[in-house]
């Protein structure tokens, strides 16, 4: 079989008018890895955290044309230490916000646009995970958008969650449902918007970082700038893999994270998620393997843990369908560790206690997140 290629259009099907850039899919897909290369390009702006705005705040606090739930609003991004990192001017915010469409889209904008200025590029963009369940409303408030979508192995991006989450039953079939989840809407965005919409392998941005960079590159509309490979813009991504400050990236990645699910993850629960994925890892290049396992290790598992593994996958199914559905009483809300107290009076202290752009982030193994 030959190897599965990203689904980057051709540079014919391209429309290159230079629209904002957002890096979407599940975490440990590789999209701190995408970052890291974009960012360092010479006309792109991208955090060193992800944004999440469309994520935590998207239509939770109503029309933001009335003056209490722009406040409302404003008050929990303020809190949200993603958002603080971005060091926004609040009442600049506020002035520009008030002369155009009053809307989330806009609002969420208006921090990267600002962000991107301080850094002294001209295309501003964001890294998010499971925006692209939002992705026509995007499409809709931002022209020229791209989207580039990062997928990994769910085997391999469920043995690198196990370090963040070791404990629970039934946690084969929650992995399993967010990879479905995700790669649903990857097929369904990149359908309705062929031009603006891509998915990228983690394995081949590991494998062949430069040629992957490139075609992307192209997708965007952007020029390939060899000092991209070195990512020049990214050092706190650079520390984290423990290389020099010159290496390329071919020095920087292994593959050896590729096919390392292999011995790690129990043959039961790789079982469970071959058989509950096979057909849509087979449409992006992913073969289910053939596993060795004892009759009364297959008997107990269907018995037991497939039912468990069901139940969990139904079960974050139906609370993602709310969170969405209902975002104003259910929406998703950052976790504790990632909120700050508002003081107007605060010093350094609490904005040294924010700026760490490592903490709490979608951050990567050393094949990259």
């Amino acid at each position: 079989m030959k190897p599965h290629r990203s689904s980057i259009p051709p540079s014919g099907d391209t429309d290159t008018s230079a629209g904002p850039i957002y890096i979407v899919g599940l975490d440990r897909s590789g999209k701190t890895t995408m970052r890291a290369f974009l960012a360092s390009h010479s006309q792109i702006a991208i955090p060193a955290v992800g944004s999440n705005m469309w994520t935590y705040f998207y239509g939770r606090y109503g029309p933001l044309d009335r003056p209490d739930n722009l406040q409302r609003c404003l008050d929990a991004m303020l809190r949200y230490k993603h958002v603080r990192f971005l060091e926004p001017d609040v009442e600049r915010i506020r002035a520009e916000f008030a002369a155009g469409p009053q809307t989330y889209a806009r609002l969420f904008s208006l921090f990267l646009i600002h962000y991107a200025q301080k850094q002294g590029k001209p295309r501003w963009g964001a890294q998010s995970g499971l925006v692209e369940q939002y992705a026509d409303a995007m499409f809709d408030a931002y022209p020229g958008l791209r989207m580039v979508h990062l997928v990994r192995d769910p085997r391999d991006r469920y043995e690198a969650s196990l370090a963040k989450w070791p404990d629970g039953r039934g946690r084969a079939g929650g992995a399993a449902a967010r990879w479905r989840f995700s790669m649903r809407w990857a097929e369904r965005n990149l359908g309705r918007h062929p031009t603006g919409y891509t998915i990228v392998r983690f394995e081949d941005l590991i494998s062949e970082p430069e040629a992957t960079v490139r075609r992307v590159c192209e997708f965007l509309g952007e020029p390939f700038e060899p000092r991209m490979m070195a990512m020049a813009s990214a050092e706190e991504f650079r520390r984290s893999l423990g290389e020099g400050t010159r290496a390329e990236a071919s020095d920087l990645l292994s593959t050896d994270f590729i096919g390392r699910y292999r011995g790690r993850v129990p043959n039961a629960e790789v079982a469970y998620i071959q058989g509950h994925l096979g057909k849509l890892m087979q449409r992006h290049g992913y073969t289910p393997e053939p596993l060795d396992m004892p009759a009364a290790e297959r008997l107990r598992f269907g018995l037991i843990g497939w039912p468990r593994n069901s139940v969990r996958s139904l079960a974050w199914y139906a609370l993602e369908l709310a969170h969405h559905a209902w975002p104003q009483r259910l929406g998703h809300t950052p976790g504790r560790r990632m909120w700050v107290a508002i003081d107007d009076e605060a010093g350094d202290e609490e904005r040294d206690a924010v700026a760490d752009p490592t903490e709490q982030a979608d951050r990567p193994s050393v094949a990259g997140s």
